[in-house]
This record gives structure tokens, sequence and C-alpha cells, in this order.
């Protein structure tokens, strides 16, 4: 399978770079987190659901499903990677943006719709998250889903990975990886999939996809290019994380892996810096981190 080179040194730097991000459904590092956590955060995240107009405080969620906010807290933020707060204000602006461009509705009635109790609040939140005001959104007429309802997985294995495990990715992987990515962009408000959706093909017919997979569920994912020899995606699903789960850019990974800090950088509105990799032959070769 890894005969040519480059493939062979992608998916090693693959496994060097899983091995020190992945942690396999934990609570603390090491100890499993059990079946409770899950039904406890279950409920916590369909309680969400069905009051997404509504307040969603730590306080009044936590009173809901029976759990003290501290507890409430810890356990939410180690499984799915942000705060309740984020999350539940990144799932009301979602729908606030469906709304937008699918009804007629009012701003004004949206955004009470969505939670807020003034449209000043609504619009400076979303302003916030979506780099645009509501009414500009609206004209655009393009909706993107920044946060889908999360789903949550059970633990399969705990073992350490292996080079081995790391598999070209097939077209069959193709539904698995875009909800990855969509779980992993986390806070770009713009994203064409019908264009991604054609590179990703492409990268699995040339076999620059890479994948691990803890059962069904797809855990990491990289896609590169041999020239320039750049990295176009590399995402680990957020409740498999260790660290810094919310961190979506690897900062300290890519500088293990031999990436130098190059430039900050603006895309979407996000600060970004370039990183280079200078291989033996004094080349460089680019990627960009949140």
């Amino acid at each position: 399978m890894y005969r040519n080179t480059f493939l062979h040194k992608a998916a090693i730097n693959m496994k060097t770079f899983l091995q020190e991000s992945v942690i396999i459904r934990t609570g603390k590092e090491g100890i499993p987190m059990g079946d409770n956590s899950l039904i406890c955060i279950d409920s916590v995240i369909a309680y969400i659901e069905e009051n997404l107009n509504g307040n969603l405080d730590l306080g009044t969620v936590a009173d809901a499903v029976h759990y003290s906010k501290y507890h409430l807290h810890r356990v939410f933020s180690e499984t799915v990677g942000m705060t309740l707060h984020d999350y539940a204000n990144r799932r009301q602006l979602t729908e606030a943006a469906k709304l937008l461009v699918f009804s007629d509705k009012p701003i004004i009635e949206i955004a009470s719709i969505c939670g807020y109790e003034s449209p000043q609040s609504f619009t400076s939140a979303f302003k916030a998250m979506y780099k645009t005001a509501p009414a500009q959104y609206r004209d655009k007429g393009c909706f993107y889903p920044l946060q889908l309802r999360f789903t949550l997985h059970q633990k399969q294995s705990a073992e350490k990975y292996t080079l081995h495990q790391i598999q070209l990715a097939l077209f069959s992987d193709i539904p698995a990886w875009m909800d990855l990515m969509r779980l992993v962009i986390d806070g770009y408000p713009v994203m064409n999939e019908t264009e991604y959706l054609e590179n990703l093909k492409e990268s699995i017919l040339e076999k620059r996809a890479l994948v691990l997979k803890d059962g069904p569920v797809l855990i990491g994912a990289l896609a590169f290019s041999r020239s320039p020899g750049s990295i176009d995606f590399l995402g680990i699903h957020p409740q498999y994380r260790k660290g810094d789960k919310a961190d979506t850019g690897y900062r300290n990974m890519l500088l293990k892996l031999g990436f130098s800090e190059r430039e900050l950088l603006t895309e979407y509105g996000y600060p970004t810096q370039r990183f280079v990799y200078q291989n033996r032959h004094g080349e460089e070769k680019d990627h960009a981190s949140p």
C-alpha cells in the first residue's frame, strides 16, 4: 500500500499526529468515559434541540437535566469539545441562518425564535459568527450550517494506532468524511461543499486521501497534494481529541512535525498563521493553522 515514498511519508506524519493528538473517548486521559456520561450529554443535546427558541444558559439546562452546573460544564466540554454555552449559541445562530435564507420571517421575529431578547443582541451575535449582518446574509441567499446537531459515538477500542490502520480513503468513506469536515472547519462561515466534494473525489482517485477509523466512526482524515507538497485537509473528530479539543489548528503538532511559523494572516475574518515545512532539499511547503 505505501510503496510510494510521498504517500508513505504522509501516512507516517498522520500516524505521528494522531498518536500525539487523539485519545479514545475519555473523561480524564487514560480513564474511559462511562455510558452514563454519554447518556447525560445525549439528553442535554436533545434538550437544547427542543428549546432552541429559549434561554439555554448553563443553569437552565443543568436544572432541566438534573445535573450540577459544575458537572455538566466539565462533562459537556470534555465530550463535545466546546462549552455548552458555545454549542447552544452556535446551534441557535445556525438555525437563524437557515430561517434567514429559507423563510420570509422578519429578522426581529427570527431573533425571538432563536432565543434572543432583542434584534440588537441577535445582530451582534450573528455578525460575530457569520461575519456579516443578518440582512446581508439573507440577501446573499446562501445557507451554510456552522453547527449541526452533535452526534455522540460509543467507544469501540482504546488501542494505540499503527501505521497499517491508516488506510487510503474510498468513495464509501465520503459521507463520513463530509460529516467530519463539517465538524472540524469550526468557525468558517463559507464553505462551497459542491466544490469541496469534487476535490475530495479527485483526491481519493489519485490516492491522496488517508483515513483512520474507530469501528464505523471516522476519527481522522488527511488529504494532501504531491505538488507543491501541501496538506489540503487534516481533521480529528472532536470527541476523540485530547488536550484542547476546540483547537482545530493543531499548532503544537505542526511544530513537532517540523513546520516553522511564518506571518499572521486573516481568512474569512478569522486570524490564521502561515506555517512552512522545509525539506532536505531546502524547498518550503505551506500549511495554514487557525
